[in-house]
């Protein structure tokens, strides 16, 4: 768990994990003891730790918050009024708060006060916030683990991306679209279901072992290690000449690199799950009636647009976040019947609850080159 910072949270530094004991009382009525098994390392995490954009226990009026929100536990038993029977394995898919429309706007886990996310032996969750995996599942519970945030907002994110091109671009127009990424959990996520609707896709990563499972996976790897200075400092630009020189040298190479694996005409869809840094080349890179698409916002908030240029070449922005609640099960099912999973490979570090915090740390430390890093909460 963690704890508000004190002081001026506008100074605070990120703080660290902490294991403590919390009273845990029976399941009521609706609701189901449960065990957690599996997690994922979301991008939530590092953000609740780093106090940024905000510090979450502060946000929500709390002392203690509990992290975790992507993952797979077992019901031990139920309260009144409920079904799921006893060993019955559940994905983490819907304790959030939702709008009208099944919209999430709030996290369990993150910013949704009075829930308690995964990390923990021991938690009560309403039954209506738990979701069966399928029976006789062909995956593994670490892959349904990392299934739970990532290839649930992917899924989301996808079909208003592709319907948002679709609806510029038919298939007399353009029958294959470009799908490029830049590289990340989700990104590769969408980009593998692109693929499975026939689309060309690119992924782009610094990290080698991410650019081979890339190329295993049938999607072009592309090294991201001879642009690195795409990456934009606007303070940088405004006051050194010769990193404004490089920086433009850098993005002209990209999108040379760009125009060469699409047939010249750009990205069609573009994952951006990094923001204000890439922004300028992302939208250089995409094709006219292309679309941007995110669900996050990684390395910045803000970002700056020319509007005037966006229109002329009929730029579509998609933003979304989280994913509805009526897409959780198709998207768990067609996961299912069609492998579209996450690849943890066989020599996949995975660590022990104690270890938490080492993983906490390697991932911040950019030590983690799996695109999915995975805990263990409890014995299977």
């Amino acid at each position: 768990m963690i704890h508000p910072a004190n002081g001026d949270p506008r100074t605070a530094g990120p703080t660290e994990l902490e294991l403590e004991d919390l009273a845990l009382g029976a399941p009521g009525d609706g609701e189901v003891l449960v065990e957690p098994l599996y997690g994922s390392w979301e991008r939530n995490m590092p953000h609740a730790l780093a106090r940024k954009p905000v510090d979450v226990c502060r946000a929500r009026g709390e002392d203690t918050v509990v992290l975790g929100n992507s993952g797979v536990g077992r019901v031990l038993r139920g309260g009144p009024n409920t079904t799921l029977r006893e060993g019955t394995l559940c994905l983490f898919a819907l304790p959030h708060r939702f709008d009208s429309f099944g919209y999430p706007t709030h996290l369990m886990g993150f910013d949704l006060p009075g829930t308690r996310g995964i990390l923990a032996r021991r938690g009560i969750w309403k039954q209506t916030d738990l979701v069966p995996l399928p029976e006789a599942t062909r995956h593994s519970l670490p892959q349904w683990a990392a299934f739970g945030v990532r290839y649930l907002t992917a899924w989301s994110s996808w079909r208003v991306a592709y319907g948002a091109w679709r609806l510029q671009m038919t298939e007399q127009d353009q029958e294959v679209p470009y799908v490029w990424a830049w590289g990340g959990g989700t990104s590769l996520a969408t980009v593998q279901l692109a693929r499975m609707f026939h689309a060309r896709t690119a992924i782009i990563s610094a990290m080698p072992a991410r650019l081979q499972l890339a190329a295993a996976l049938g999607i072009t790897p592309i090294d991201r290690r001879p642009f690195m200075e795409l990456a934009r400092d606007e303070d940088r630009l405004a006051r050194e000449p010769g990193y404004a020189v490089r920086c433009a040298a850098a993005e002209d190479a990209f999108l040379d690199v760009v125009r060469s694996h699409t047939d010249n005409l750009g990205a069609s869809i573009f994952i951006d799950y990094i923001g204000t840094p890439l922004i300028h080349a992302t939208v250089r890179a995409l094709a006219r009636q292309g679309v941007i698409a995110t669900a996050g916002w990684l390395e910045g908030k803000e970002i700056k647009l020319v509007r005037a240029f966006e229109c002329i070449k009929r730029h579509t922005h998609v933003h979304t976040h989280g994913y509805r609640r009526s897409e959780v099960v198709p998207a768990m099912q067609f996961g299912e019947d069609h492998g579209w999973m996450p690849v943890l490979g066989d020599d996949a570090r995975i660590y022990g609850f104690d270890d938490i915090p080492r993983l906490a740390r390697d991932f911040a430390d950019g030590k983690i080159a799996s695109y999915f890093p995975i805990y263990q909460i409890n014995p299977v």
